[in-house]
């Protein structure tokens, strides 16, 4: 698999256009044609829905996509690392809760970006089940946790703090008129979840199979700010990070319920490969992260 040709394949799934690309690069369009199709050929698929003068990637070169960008930032990285060079350069496939990066991580992600504005970062929720595969995988670079435990043997984890979890819901709804709130008081109420904030809401679900208290429904949101107004309008309640809902609190839109349980602390964890080469460019990020966020 040569690196010109996945280098073409990028310009070419970027612009959706093989004359474009080969505007961009200065070959013929036939070259251009040409080493798609070797790259096809070789991967014995098709990577490129031609249909007349419009081209749509098709669901195998969706995927190469990020295989391509990690290939080409590794070669990258080779060749500045035997050559002696160390500024970062390349791209970070980052796997980050939704809460943790809208809360605590935004100002990594903008120091990180004003000094390093060359590097590409790509974001993307948590989806706890699958990290240390797409860590192994070379999928993902680095990920962040909001969890109680590290589970693998294959991956280092550092703890950078503790974030506290909050059963909460709106100040007109019935358990916020209630004194102490117990786990079966959670019995046939409507309790909303998140799927992006990891495996607090495992450990929290736990505790309700524990007790044997089943809620009424479970409504599933992939945004922590739909899943907030819907509690705020007292849909019902949840369990979230004191960080993702401190402005609703200070502004009495949400009220932590007296649990008896208390909080659930959970450590925010960030994980990588124990096996991997941390290159430059991953380790810029993972020490910018360490310094930032002791001042936050």
């Amino acid at each position: 698999m040569e690196i010109r040709h996945l280098r073409t394949f990028l310009t070419v799934a970027g612009l959706l256009s093989f004359n474009k690309a080969a505007e961009r690069l200065n070959y013929a369009q036939s070259s251009i044609s040409a080493q798609v199709q070797a790259l096809e050929d070789e991967l014995g698929v098709q990577l490129f829905d031609r249909m007349g003068r419009y081209i749509l990637l098709t669901e195998a070169g969706e995927h190469l996509i990020q295989y391509a960008e990690k290939i080409i930032d590794l070669a990258d990285e080779t060749r500045a690392e035997i050559g002696g060079e160390k500024e970062p350069r390349g791209s970070l496939v980052i796997r980050i809760p939704q809460s943790l990066g809208a809360y605590r991580l935004t100002p990594v992600l903008k120091e990180f970006h004003e000094r390093f504005p060359t590097v590409r970062l790509h974001l993307t929720s948590c989806a706890h089940e699958s990290v240390v595969k797409d860590l192994q995988k070379g999928g993902i670079d680095l990920a962040f946790l909001l969890t109680e435990f590290t589970y693998s043997a294959d991956v280092e984890a550092e703890t950078l703090g503790f974030e506290p979890i909050l059963l909460v819901a709106s100040p007109t709804h019935r358990l916020a008129k209630k004194k102490l709130v117990r786990t079966r008081d959670l019995q046939g109420e409507t309790v909303l979840l998140s799927t992006v904030d990891c495996s607090y809401r495992r450990q929290f679900e736990a505790i309700m199979q524990e007790q044997r208290v089943v809620p009424g429904s479970t409504p599933i949101f992939h945004s922590v700010e739909t899943l907030k107004r819907c509690v705020i309008e007292g849909m019902g309640v949840t369990v979230l990070p004191e960080m993702a809902i401190a402005d609703e609190i200070a502004e009495r839109t949400l009220v932590p319920l007296n649990w008896e349980e208390g909080s659930l602390d959970v450590a925010v964890l960030m994980v990588w490969n124990k096996g991997r080469w941390l290159s430059p460019t991953l380790a810029a990020f993972m020490e910018t992260t360490r310094r930032v966020l002791k001042t936050i």
